[in-house]
Protein backbone atom coordinates (compact mmCIF):
# COMPACT_ATOMS: atom_id res chain seq x y z
CA UNK A 1 0.00 0.00 0.00
CA UNK A 2 1.60 3.28 -1.12
CA UNK A 3 1.17 6.73 0.37
CA UNK A 4 -1.77 7.67 -1.89
CA UNK A 5 -3.54 4.44 -0.99
CA UNK A 6 -2.83 5.05 2.68
CA UNK A 7 -4.33 8.53 2.53
CA UNK A 8 -7.37 7.05 0.77
CA UNK A 9 -7.56 4.44 3.50
CA UNK A 10 -7.40 7.08 6.22
CA UNK A 11 -10.20 9.07 4.52
CA UNK A 12 -12.28 5.91 4.20
CA UNK A 13 -11.60 5.04 7.83
CA UNK A 14 -12.59 8.48 9.07
CA UNK A 15 -15.73 8.39 6.94
CA UNK A 16 -16.65 4.95 8.24
CA UNK A 17 -16.07 6.05 11.81
CA UNK A 18 -18.26 9.15 11.35
CA UNK A 19 -21.03 7.02 9.86
CA UNK A 20 -20.86 4.51 12.69
CA UNK A 21 -20.70 7.21 15.34
CA UNK A 22 -23.79 8.90 13.90
CA UNK A 23 -25.65 5.65 14.47
CA UNK A 24 -24.89 5.81 18.20
CA UNK A 25 -27.83 7.25 20.07
CA UNK A 26 -27.17 10.48 22.00
CA UNK A 27 -25.93 9.62 25.45
CA UNK A 28 -25.05 6.06 24.50
CA UNK A 29 -21.68 4.94 25.78
CA UNK A 30 -19.21 3.03 23.64
CA UNK A 31 -16.04 1.39 24.94
CA UNK A 32 -13.00 2.62 23.03
CA UNK A 33 -10.67 -0.29 22.31
CA UNK A 34 -7.49 1.74 22.49
CA UNK A 35 -8.04 3.89 25.55
CA UNK A 36 -10.68 2.10 27.58
CA UNK A 37 -12.59 5.38 27.83
CA UNK A 38 -16.36 5.56 27.52
CA UNK A 39 -17.31 7.85 24.65
CA UNK A 40 -20.71 9.36 23.97
CA UNK A 41 -22.40 10.04 20.63
CA UNK A 42 -20.71 13.44 20.25
CA UNK A 43 -17.17 12.13 20.48
CA UNK A 44 -15.62 14.84 18.35
CA UNK A 45 -13.10 14.79 15.53
CA UNK A 46 -12.69 11.33 13.95
CA UNK A 47 -9.42 12.40 12.34
CA UNK A 48 -7.71 11.85 15.68
CA UNK A 49 -8.39 8.12 15.36
CA UNK A 50 -6.47 6.02 17.88
CA UNK A 51 -3.80 8.66 18.48
CA UNK A 52 -4.22 8.40 22.22
CA UNK A 53 -1.78 6.60 24.45
CA UNK A 54 -3.20 3.12 25.05
CA UNK A 55 -4.10 1.81 28.48
CA UNK A 56 -4.55 -1.90 27.82
CA UNK A 57 -1.55 -4.02 26.96
CA UNK A 58 -3.52 -6.86 25.36
CA UNK A 59 -6.86 -7.53 23.70
CA UNK A 60 -7.91 -10.01 26.40
CA UNK A 61 -10.30 -7.65 28.19
CA UNK A 62 -11.28 -5.36 25.33
CA UNK A 63 -14.95 -6.31 25.57
CA UNK A 64 -17.18 -5.56 22.62
CA UNK A 65 -15.10 -3.96 19.86
CA UNK A 66 -16.09 -0.38 19.16
CA UNK A 67 -16.97 1.34 15.90
CA UNK A 68 -13.53 2.84 15.35
CA UNK A 69 -11.72 -0.45 15.66
CA UNK A 70 -14.23 -2.24 13.40
CA UNK A 71 -13.69 0.48 10.81
CA UNK A 72 -9.93 -0.04 11.06
CA UNK A 73 -10.37 -3.79 10.50
CA UNK A 74 -12.53 -3.10 7.46
CA UNK A 75 -9.92 -0.88 5.81
CA UNK A 76 -7.19 -3.53 6.11
CA UNK A 77 -9.46 -6.39 5.12
CA UNK A 78 -7.49 -7.13 1.95
CA UNK A 79 -4.40 -7.93 4.05
CA UNK A 80 -6.12 -10.28 6.48
CA UNK A 81 -5.84 -13.54 4.48
CA UNK A 82 -2.09 -13.00 3.94
CA UNK A 83 -1.47 -12.07 7.56
CA UNK A 84 -3.39 -15.12 8.71
CA UNK A 85 -1.61 -17.42 6.27
CA UNK A 86 1.76 -16.27 7.58
CA UNK A 87 0.81 -16.56 11.25
CA UNK A 88 -0.89 -19.93 10.75
CA UNK A 89 2.27 -21.37 9.19
CA UNK A 90 4.45 -19.81 11.89
CA UNK A 91 2.33 -21.23 14.72
CA UNK A 92 1.34 -24.49 13.02
CA UNK A 93 -2.38 -23.95 13.55
CA UNK A 94 -5.05 -22.01 11.66
CA UNK A 95 -6.76 -21.09 14.94
CA UNK A 96 -3.54 -20.16 16.78
CA UNK A 97 -2.62 -18.14 13.70
CA UNK A 98 -5.87 -16.17 13.83
CA UNK A 99 -5.47 -15.59 17.57
CA UNK A 100 -2.04 -14.11 16.85
CA UNK A 101 -3.44 -11.91 14.06
CA UNK A 102 -6.25 -10.69 16.33
CA UNK A 103 -3.76 -9.62 18.98
CA UNK A 104 -1.33 -8.14 16.44
CA UNK A 105 -3.99 -5.98 14.77
CA UNK A 106 -5.26 -4.79 18.13
CA UNK A 107 -1.73 -3.74 19.07
CA UNK A 108 -1.17 -2.10 15.68
CA UNK A 109 -4.40 -0.12 16.04
CA UNK A 110 -3.43 1.13 19.50
CA UNK A 111 -0.02 2.18 18.20
CA UNK A 112 -0.89 3.87 14.92
CA UNK A 113 1.03 6.88 16.18
CA UNK A 114 4.22 4.80 15.77
CA UNK A 115 3.49 4.15 12.11
CA UNK A 116 5.48 6.18 9.55
CA UNK A 117 2.91 7.37 7.00
CA UNK A 118 5.58 7.64 4.31
CA UNK A 119 6.21 3.88 4.29
CA UNK A 120 4.03 1.01 3.03
CA UNK A 121 1.45 -0.23 5.49
CA UNK A 122 1.61 -3.97 4.73
CA UNK A 123 5.24 -4.55 5.83
CA UNK A 124 4.59 -2.66 9.06
CA UNK A 125 1.59 -4.87 9.87
CA UNK A 126 3.62 -7.98 8.93
CA UNK A 127 6.36 -6.85 11.34
CA UNK A 128 3.83 -6.45 14.15
CA UNK A 129 2.36 -9.87 13.33
CA UNK A 130 5.82 -11.46 13.12
CA UNK A 131 6.78 -10.14 16.55
CA UNK A 132 3.49 -11.43 17.91
CA UNK A 133 4.26 -14.87 16.44
CA UNK A 134 7.66 -14.94 18.14
CA UNK A 135 6.07 -13.97 21.46
CA UNK A 136 3.51 -16.74 21.00
CA UNK A 137 6.17 -19.35 20.24
CA UNK A 138 8.23 -18.29 23.25
CA UNK A 139 5.21 -18.54 25.51
CA UNK A 140 4.46 -21.97 24.12
CA UNK A 141 7.95 -23.07 25.08
CA UNK A 142 9.51 -23.19 21.62
CA UNK A 143 13.17 -22.18 21.87
CA UNK A 144 14.90 -20.14 19.21
CA UNK A 145 16.99 -22.95 17.79
CA UNK A 146 17.78 -20.94 14.69
CA UNK A 147 19.62 -18.39 16.80
CA UNK A 148 21.67 -21.01 18.61
CA UNK A 149 22.89 -22.60 15.38
CA UNK A 150 23.40 -19.36 13.46
CA UNK A 151 27.14 -19.50 14.01
CA UNK A 152 27.34 -22.98 12.46
CA UNK A 153 28.37 -23.66 8.86
CA UNK A 154 25.85 -22.68 6.23
CA UNK A 155 24.08 -25.55 4.50
CA UNK A 156 24.53 -25.71 0.75
CA UNK A 157 21.22 -25.11 -0.97
CA UNK A 158 20.13 -28.29 -2.78
CA UNK A 159 19.74 -28.34 -6.54
CA UNK A 160 16.28 -27.65 -7.83
CA UNK A 161 15.11 -25.58 -4.85
CA UNK A 162 16.71 -22.23 -5.59
CA UNK A 163 14.07 -19.63 -6.31
CA UNK A 164 11.28 -22.19 -6.19
CA UNK A 165 7.91 -21.30 -4.74
CA UNK A 166 6.66 -23.44 -1.89
CA UNK A 167 3.73 -25.66 -2.76
CA UNK A 168 0.90 -26.12 -0.23
CA UNK A 169 2.38 -29.36 1.16
CA UNK A 170 5.87 -27.93 1.74
CA UNK A 171 4.38 -24.70 3.04
CA UNK A 172 2.83 -26.63 5.93
CA UNK A 173 6.09 -28.41 6.66
CA UNK A 174 7.84 -25.20 7.66
CA UNK A 175 6.57 -25.91 11.17
CA UNK A 176 9.54 -28.30 11.47
CA UNK A 177 11.94 -25.37 11.09
CA UNK A 178 13.24 -23.16 13.91
CA UNK A 179 11.33 -19.86 14.08
CA UNK A 180 13.85 -17.65 12.25
CA UNK A 181 14.32 -20.10 9.36
CA UNK A 182 10.56 -20.60 9.27
CA UNK A 183 9.94 -16.86 9.00
CA UNK A 184 12.58 -16.30 6.33
CA UNK A 185 11.38 -19.19 4.14
CA UNK A 186 7.75 -18.08 4.40
CA UNK A 187 8.46 -14.42 3.72
CA UNK A 188 10.69 -15.17 0.74
CA UNK A 189 9.18 -18.25 -0.89
CA UNK A 190 5.51 -17.70 -0.06
CA UNK A 191 5.10 -13.93 0.18
CA UNK A 192 7.93 -12.89 -2.17
CA UNK A 193 9.53 -10.28 0.07
CA UNK A 194 13.03 -9.13 -0.85
CA UNK A 195 16.01 -10.07 1.31
CA UNK A 196 16.31 -6.48 2.47
CA UNK A 197 12.63 -6.33 3.45
CA UNK A 198 12.90 -9.63 5.33
CA UNK A 199 15.99 -8.45 7.19
CA UNK A 200 14.16 -5.35 8.39
CA UNK A 201 11.03 -7.29 9.29
CA UNK A 202 12.81 -9.94 11.40
CA UNK A 203 15.36 -7.43 12.77
CA UNK A 204 18.37 -9.13 11.19
CA UNK A 205 20.92 -8.63 8.40
CA UNK A 206 20.75 -9.63 4.75
CA UNK A 207 23.61 -12.09 5.27
CA UNK A 208 21.86 -13.74 8.22
CA UNK A 209 18.63 -13.96 6.22
CA UNK A 210 20.45 -15.67 3.34
CA UNK A 211 21.99 -18.20 5.74
CA UNK A 212 18.61 -18.89 7.37
CA UNK A 213 17.03 -19.38 3.93
CA UNK A 214 19.72 -21.85 2.92
CA UNK A 215 19.37 -23.85 6.10
CA UNK A 216 15.59 -23.81 6.02
CA UNK A 217 15.26 -24.76 2.37
CA UNK A 218 17.73 -27.62 2.77
CA UNK A 219 15.85 -29.01 5.74
CA UNK A 220 12.52 -28.84 3.92
CA UNK A 221 13.73 -31.19 1.21
CA UNK A 222 14.21 -34.08 3.63
CA UNK A 223 11.64 -33.23 6.29
CA UNK A 224 8.62 -35.30 7.18
CA UNK A 225 5.13 -34.09 7.92
CA UNK A 226 4.77 -33.19 11.62
CA UNK A 227 2.69 -35.60 13.64
CA UNK A 228 -0.54 -34.13 14.99
CA UNK A 229 -0.85 -34.05 18.77
CA UNK A 230 -3.53 -36.51 19.93
CA UNK A 231 -6.33 -34.96 21.99
CA UNK A 232 -6.49 -35.82 25.66
CA UNK A 233 -9.31 -38.02 26.94
CA UNK A 234 -10.83 -34.96 28.61
CA UNK A 235 -10.72 -33.02 25.37
CA UNK A 236 -12.52 -35.76 23.46
CA UNK A 237 -15.23 -35.97 26.08
CA UNK A 238 -15.71 -32.21 26.38
CA UNK A 239 -15.77 -31.69 22.61
CA UNK A 240 -18.54 -34.27 22.30
CA UNK A 241 -20.54 -32.84 25.21
CA UNK A 242 -20.21 -29.31 23.86
CA UNK A 243 -21.36 -30.29 20.38
CA UNK A 244 -24.29 -32.39 21.60
CA UNK A 245 -25.55 -29.77 24.04
CA UNK A 246 -25.22 -26.97 21.48
CA UNK A 247 -27.17 -28.94 18.87
CA UNK A 248 -29.87 -29.75 21.45
CA UNK A 249 -30.05 -26.06 22.47
CA UNK A 250 -29.14 -27.05 26.02
CA UNK A 251 -27.71 -23.66 26.89
CA UNK A 252 -27.68 -24.27 30.65
CA UNK A 253 -25.87 -27.56 30.05
CA UNK A 254 -23.24 -25.71 28.04
CA UNK A 255 -22.74 -23.20 30.83
CA UNK A 256 -22.09 -26.08 33.22
CA UNK A 257 -19.04 -27.05 31.13
CA UNK A 258 -17.40 -23.65 31.65
CA UNK A 259 -14.88 -22.72 34.31
CA UNK A 260 -15.88 -19.83 36.57
CA UNK A 261 -13.42 -17.46 34.86
CA UNK A 262 -13.77 -18.74 31.29
CA UNK A 263 -12.73 -16.38 28.51
CA UNK A 264 -14.43 -15.73 25.18
CA UNK A 265 -13.12 -14.60 21.82
CA UNK A 266 -15.55 -13.91 18.99
CA UNK A 267 -12.99 -12.93 16.38
CA UNK A 268 -13.45 -9.37 15.10
CA UNK A 269 -16.31 -8.80 17.56
CA UNK A 270 -15.52 -9.41 21.25
CA UNK A 271 -12.77 -10.44 23.66
CA UNK A 272 -13.33 -10.82 27.38
CA UNK A 273 -15.25 -12.75 29.99
CA UNK A 274 -17.47 -15.59 28.75
CA UNK A 275 -20.11 -14.69 31.32
CA UNK A 276 -20.24 -11.05 30.20
CA UNK A 277 -20.17 -11.81 26.47
CA UNK A 278 -23.75 -13.03 26.07
CA UNK A 279 -22.42 -15.58 23.59
CA UNK A 280 -24.92 -18.39 24.03
CA UNK A 281 -27.80 -15.93 24.17
CA UNK A 282 -26.87 -14.63 20.73
CA UNK A 283 -27.01 -18.11 19.19
CA UNK A 284 -30.25 -18.93 21.03
CA UNK A 285 -31.96 -15.89 19.48
CA UNK A 286 -30.71 -16.37 15.93
CA UNK A 287 -33.32 -17.30 13.35
CA UNK A 288 -30.81 -18.97 11.06
CA UNK A 289 -30.21 -22.66 11.72
CA UNK A 290 -26.82 -23.59 13.14
CA UNK A 291 -25.30 -26.85 14.27
CA UNK A 292 -21.88 -28.01 15.35
CA UNK A 293 -19.96 -31.07 14.20
CA UNK A 294 -16.79 -32.81 15.27
CA UNK A 295 -14.11 -32.56 12.61
CA UNK A 296 -10.42 -32.22 11.88
CA UNK A 297 -8.48 -29.18 10.76
CA UNK A 298 -5.08 -30.17 9.40
CA UNK A 299 -5.49 -33.50 11.23
CA UNK A 300 -6.13 -31.77 14.57
CA UNK A 301 -9.51 -32.28 16.35
CA UNK A 302 -11.80 -29.29 15.94
CA UNK A 303 -15.41 -28.15 16.14
CA UNK A 304 -16.91 -27.09 12.83
CA UNK A 305 -19.73 -24.55 12.68
CA UNK A 306 -22.37 -25.42 10.08
CA UNK A 307 -25.17 -23.24 8.68
CA UNK A 308 -28.27 -24.65 6.95
CA UNK A 309 -28.68 -23.08 3.51
CA UNK A 310 -30.94 -24.27 0.72
CA UNK A 311 -31.41 -27.64 2.37
CA UNK A 312 -27.71 -28.43 2.93
CA UNK A 313 -25.17 -27.75 5.67
CA UNK A 314 -22.37 -25.35 4.70
CA UNK A 315 -19.18 -24.89 6.68
CA UNK A 316 -19.41 -21.41 8.15
CA UNK A 317 -16.55 -21.31 10.63
CA UNK A 318 -14.57 -23.01 13.36
CA UNK A 319 -14.98 -23.07 17.13
CA UNK A 320 -12.07 -23.85 19.42
CA UNK A 321 -12.25 -24.96 23.04
CA UNK A 322 -9.32 -24.72 25.45
CA UNK A 323 -9.89 -27.28 28.19
CA UNK A 324 -8.15 -27.24 31.55
CA UNK A 325 -6.73 -30.20 33.46
CA UNK A 326 -9.95 -30.36 35.48
CA UNK A 327 -12.03 -30.90 32.35
CA UNK A 328 -13.61 -27.43 32.46
CA UNK A 329 -13.60 -25.20 29.40
CA UNK A 330 -11.28 -22.27 30.04
CA UNK A 331 -11.75 -20.49 26.72
CA UNK A 332 -14.12 -20.50 23.74
CA UNK A 333 -12.97 -18.98 20.45
CA UNK A 334 -15.46 -18.53 17.60
CA UNK A 335 -14.04 -17.68 14.16
CA UNK A 336 -17.20 -17.43 12.05
CA UNK A 337 -16.38 -13.83 11.08
CA UNK A 338 -12.98 -14.83 9.63
CA UNK A 339 -13.76 -16.80 6.46
CA UNK A 340 -10.13 -16.84 5.30
CA UNK A 341 -9.27 -19.48 7.89
CA UNK A 342 -11.49 -21.95 6.05
CA UNK A 343 -9.17 -21.80 3.03
CA UNK A 344 -6.00 -21.99 5.12
CA UNK A 345 -6.37 -25.57 6.31
CA UNK A 346 -7.76 -28.95 5.35
CA UNK A 347 -11.15 -29.32 7.05
CA UNK A 348 -12.84 -32.70 7.41
CA UNK A 349 -16.30 -33.09 9.00
CA UNK A 350 -16.66 -36.56 10.50
CA UNK A 351 -20.33 -36.53 11.28
CA UNK A 352 -22.99 -37.06 8.59
CA UNK A 353 -25.45 -34.29 7.89
CA UNK A 354 -28.38 -34.23 10.27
Amino acid sequence: MNVDQLESTREKLSCAVRTLEQSVAPGARVLHASSGAAIDGSMGNAASLSRRRPVRSTMEDAGKFDARYLAFLETIGQLRPKLHRYCARMTGSVTDGEDVVQEALFRAYRNLDAYDDSRPLAPWLFRVAHNQCIDFLRRRGVRMEAESVAAGPAVVQPDGFAGARLGPALERLVLNLPPKERACVLLKDVFDYSLEEIAELVNSTVGAVKAALNRGRAKLVATERPVARPPTVWNKKILRLYVDRFNNHDWDGLRELMSADARLLVADRYAGSFVDGGYLGVYSRMRVTWRLAIGDVDSEPAIVLLNLRDGSWDIQGLVRLDVGDDGRIQRVADYQHCPWILAAGSIVVHEPDA
